[in-house]
């Protein structure tokens, strides 16, 4: 059993996994940025060390002063909650040579699931649907005009290291590929320090489909059902769902097979998220795969009652699973939305600043994952989530007029923020009636 657990990370993830480990018994150490001295997290770990400035390069990214916190500290494992390093294969490689358990899976399988062009080759000689396209990465402009004449356009142009939407363009004909293939590449060298490029055809009308999955260091996988993420700005999600209610029970096990076998194809291990794209006609295809805790973990947890962020510890202190497949089943629906400190009136322009007054939305089947408070300074270094409301409900349509409710019941005293928004598109006829794919806040005007 680990004595101590250092928390990589910031914000409501912090919170949530101290929390976590406070039920398992396990005491937790926080790690902050000069800019986060009166954070939430800081008050409420065990302890809290000062890992540097404010700019995440000197402290959230700085691998060696993270490590050196953990040492001084006497933890035995790090949680590295999402972004930030979570998905970084040298800092877990540095974890491994200090002896210090990192609770995701292996710097290799990072590696290999982090590079898209790798991680698809891979998925398709384990036998898990993926969308045609290059084989690999793609080199040149020369061979890119060969493979999306290939497959037919239209195509995406896509970063083999990207995340985030960086490095993303679709392509509609053939002359707009030359100025799409180098402008993606600029793009993802910047984000990502690599420009490598792959093709892949693009699906008309796609739902985002990702499967929770969590596999043990014993060769135990279980996945624990779908969540429909398909409502997204810029390729970031705002609103997420589970179950997605279009898909049924033949096509969700068949999604839960191949989500499981991707997962064996790579020795995968702890928590992790695979990413499909579902046409109209319900055939999916593997899109990536996420090797760390996700943003929307909570809705599963809310339609399965596992706690995800426990079992990560469980799973990393070498415990075996304690539930089968047959044990998995789904109960109601449940809805996340983000809340973040932006001003959707103003192109989203981040909104940092002190919360003068704060109250949170509660009743039956309501959670709020935040590190906010009232008297609270959101620094404006940081991604601008600061909230995720959760709702819980028998069925869909009343799981849509909660969220609505909550919304409606937050106040976040002299900060803007996208609440207004969310609500606009939860009261829109073609969301309620199920209407949307990835391209819903594209076509519509909020």
């Amino acid at each position: 059993m680990f004595q101590k657990v250092l928390i990589a990370n910031r914000g409501e993830i912090a919170v949530r996994i101290i929390r976590a480990l406070r039920e398992l018994g396990i005491k937790s150490v926080a790690v902050y940025s000069k800019a986060d001295e009166d954070a939430l997290h800081v008050q409420l770990a065990d302890e809290a060390i000062c890992i540097g400035p404010p700019q995440s390069k000197d402290s959230y990214l700085n691998m060696q002063n993270i490590l050196t916190a953990c040492i001084a500290s006497g933890c035995q494992a790090i949680h590295p909650g999402f972004g930030f390093l979570s998905e970084n294969p040298n800092f877990v490689r540095m974890c491994e040579l200090l002896k210090i358990k990192f609770i995701g899976p292996d710097a290799s399988i990072i590696e290999m699931m982090g590079d898209k062009a790798t991680a698809k080759t891979t998925m398709k000689n384990a036998g898990v649907p993926v969308v045609p396209g290059s084989d690999g990465e793609v080199d040149n402009l020369e061979s890119a005009y060969e493979v999306a004449e290939e497959i037919g356009y239209p195509v995406m142009i896509k970063a083999s290291a990207g995340g985030g939407g960086k490095g993303i363009r679709l392509v509609r004909a053939k002359e707009e590929l030359e100025n799409s293939f180098f402008s993606a590449k600029t793009e993802a060298k910047a984000a990502f320090g690599n420009d490598g490029m792959y093709i892949e055809k693009f699906i008309e009308e796609p739902k985002h489909i990702e499967i929770q999955i969590l596999a043990d260091e014993h060769g135990n996988i279980v996945h624990l059902g779908e969540r429909d993420c398909s409502i997204q700005r810029r390729n970031q999600k705002i609103i997420e769902e589970a179950p997605a209610e279009f898909l049924g029970e033949e096509i969700r096990g068949k999604m839960g097979e191949a989500a499981k076998n991707a997962a064996r194809a790579v020795g995968y291990k702890n928590a992790g998220t695979i990413e499909f794209l579902v046409d109209k006609y319900k055939n999916f295809y593997f899109m990536e795969m996420n090797t760390r805790v996700q943003v929307e973990h909570p809705i599963t947890e809310m339609i399965t009652g596992v706690d995800i962020v426990k079992e990560q510890v469980r799973i990393a202190q070498g415990e075996k699973l304690s539930f089968s497949q047959e044990d998995i089943i789904l109960n109601g629906h449940s809805i996340e939305c983000r809340i973040c400190a932006e001003n959707p009136k103003e192109n989203f322009r981040p909104c940092p600043g002190e919360i003068t007054g704060l109250h949170i939305p509660g009743g039956p089947g309501v959670r709020v994952d935040s590190a906010v408070y009232q008297g609270y300074r959101i620094p404006p270094y940081y991604d601008s989530m600061i909230a995720k409301i959760i709702v819980h409900a028998d069925n869909r349509k009343e799981a849509i007029v909660k969220m609505r409710s909550a919304l409606a019941e937050m106040i976040i005293a002299d900060i803007e923020t996208n609440e207004d928004y969310l609500l606009s598109i939860l009261k829109d006829k073609d969301y309620v009636e199920g209407n949307f794919n990835v391209s819903f806040l594209t076509e519509k005007k909020f």
